[in-house]
């Protein structure tokens, strides 16, 4: 590895600037909602397309996204990525109408397809054991740090500009990393190029594809409709036909055998669990701001600003904890301070005000910045330069997968503990579905009438509703420590550590 210096910590500036790129999407959209409903016209359904039809081309495509780019350069595959996830970002700013902004965010799920696998396959063949922990430390936090702080600038943007200038954000972000990823990044690819596998690409995107659908249609229509158990039953048979398949195919679109290792297996696990508790706090606490403390768009970001800063200090102590305690004392001390911050939450009432947020959200940003490198690493570090790529794809396609799971389900458990705690007998019948739909919708009902009473009641039983939440995601927390006691190896680097092989191309770019 020495052959690429300190250039390797310029290339990780750049994957930190693609990461961020993807991160900011995954907030944002959010925001600009209602101004977008009314602009264009567009209806309840065709406002969950404008979310849906990212997350489905996302998860679908990041499997066959690592095996481009083990095949053809996964330099070259990014910077294909970061021009799609820049021109479809044009595309949805200026759409005019919700058929040709649901085709734009589409395309836009695919560049960030390219992006996050590509990005990660990279890390593998770039760093040894000992400096790859701080590389991943770096791109998985830039990730997350991209999530507050999206909701930030859109707020601004949104309060100074048209709707479409939240995309523009995206705009100069991928300028810059495809002059970075240019300048700095090394080509790498698998040694031997392997025969495109059409029929695991089919039954994998269709099972991936259908599964989020159905996970998407349980947040919002329930988990009994047809419309949920019909996708999730036809993503599941297709996802058995993909692993049968691909035990009989010559040249596996995935390799199963990665399952084998539990450094892999137990590092995406416990992915899994911290993205679904991650959606969980980023699916509430925006709401909580603005309903029950009062707050807009930008000021609702800015309360997020304590989970960042404890995310950053976590991030930066993670690698110096794991070698002290060992990676799996040291991914258990990060599980049990993330549920400690959840459960600290979970004692939030309708007077509680900003502090005991900053504070548990700050614990819960510190545990989720200790446990996610190490954890991330015991997978990544499990990789050789052939698996790389389509090994970080599976990771990140399973661990998308946990965050749908969590927004989709702690979602449908805030509905549902929010519309039981509800007391509905001063409300008008015509207005009862409005006050059942959200807290918003029941401040609203609330104002009009007038009525301070239903006020208090709608407040009180989203507050209820959070608590509820909150603790269900300490308990997966406590799963957490369990995992990584029980499962983690002690050690997750590369038994015996290979320098990276890069193409030609590497000779140029460093």
């Amino acid at each position: 590895m020495s052959d690429l210096g300190a250039r390797r910590w310029w290339a990780v500036g750049a994957l930190v600037l693609a990461s961020m790129v993807v991160g900011f999407d995954v907030t944002i959209l959010s925001l600009a909602l209602p101004t977008m409903a009314d602009d264009m016209d567009a209806n309840n359904a065709e406002l969950q397309w404008f979310m849906t039809s990212y997350t489905l081309v996302f998860a679908a495509g990041m499997i066959p996204a690592g095996v481009l780019g083990d095949r053809f350069g996964r330099r070259k595959v990014l910077l294909v990525a970061l021009v799609i996830f820049g021109v479809s970002s044009l595309a949805c700013a200026y759409a005019t109408s919700p058929g040709t902004f649901i085709a734009a965010r589409a395309l836009l799920g695919l560049g960030a397809a390219l992006i996050m696998p590509t990005t990660l396959a990279l890390l593998p063949v770039m760093f040894s054991d000992e400096e790859r922990p701080k590389a991943i430390g770096a791109v998985a936090g830039a990730a997350m740090l991209a999530y507050p702080l999206g909701p930030i600038l859109g707020g601004y943007l949104l309060n100074h500009y048209w709707w479409g200038s939240v995309f523009l954000i995206n705009v100069p972000v991928v300028v810059l990393a495809f002059l970075a990823v240019s300048a700095w990044l090394p080509e790498s690819k698998a040694r031997d190029a392997k025969a495109f596998d059409m029929g695991g690409l089919v039954f994998s995107s269709v099972g991936l594809a259908a599964l989020t659908y159905g996970v998407i249609q349980g947040g919002e229509e329930g988990w009994t409709d047809a419309t949920t158990l019909l996708p999730c039953l036809g993503g599941l048979l297709a996802l058995a036909i993909f692993v049968f398949w691909e035990k009989r195919v010559a040249d596996p679109l995935v390799d199963l055998s990665l399952f084998r290792s539990a450094r892999f297996t137990s590092g995406t696990m416990l992915g899994v669990v911290i993205n679904f508790t991650m959606f969980g706090v980023l699916f509430t606490m925006p709401q909580y701001y603005q309903a029950i403390l009062g707050t807009d768009a930008m000021g609702s970001g800015f309360r997020l600003l304590p989970m960042v800063g404890g995310l950053l200090v976590g991030v930066t102590v993670a690698n110096k904890i794991a070698k002290a305690l060992g990676p799996k004392s040291g991914v258990g001390v990060g599980f049990a301070l993330l549920a400690v911050g959840l459960f600290y939450g979970a004692t939030t009432g309708t007077g509680t005000g900003t502090g005991l947020a900053a504070a548990w959200t700050a614990v819960y940003g510190l545990g989720l910045g200790i446990a996610l490198p190490t954890a991330m690493d015991a997978a990544l570090g499990a990789l050789s330069e052939d698996t790389a790529g389509v090994g970080s794809s599976v990771n990140q396609s399973i661990r998308t997968l946990g965050g749908s799971f969590g927004a989709a389900i702690l979602g449908s458990l805030l509905n549902s503990g929010y519309r039981g705690n509800l007391n509905l007998d001063t409300v008008p019948a015509p207005a009862r579905g409005a006050v059942e739909d959200s807290v918003f919708g029941g401040l609203t009902v609330a104002r009009a009438i007038p009525s301070e009473t239903l006020a208090d009641s709608v407040r009180s039983a989203y507050v209820s509703a959070l608590d509820l939440v909150l603790v269900v995601s300490g308990v997966l927390g406590l799963l957490g420590v369990l995992l990584a006691v029980v499962w983690l190896p002690r050690r997750v680097g590369r038994s015996t550590p290979k320098a990276a092989e890069f193409g030609h191309e590497a000779a140029d770019t460093v």
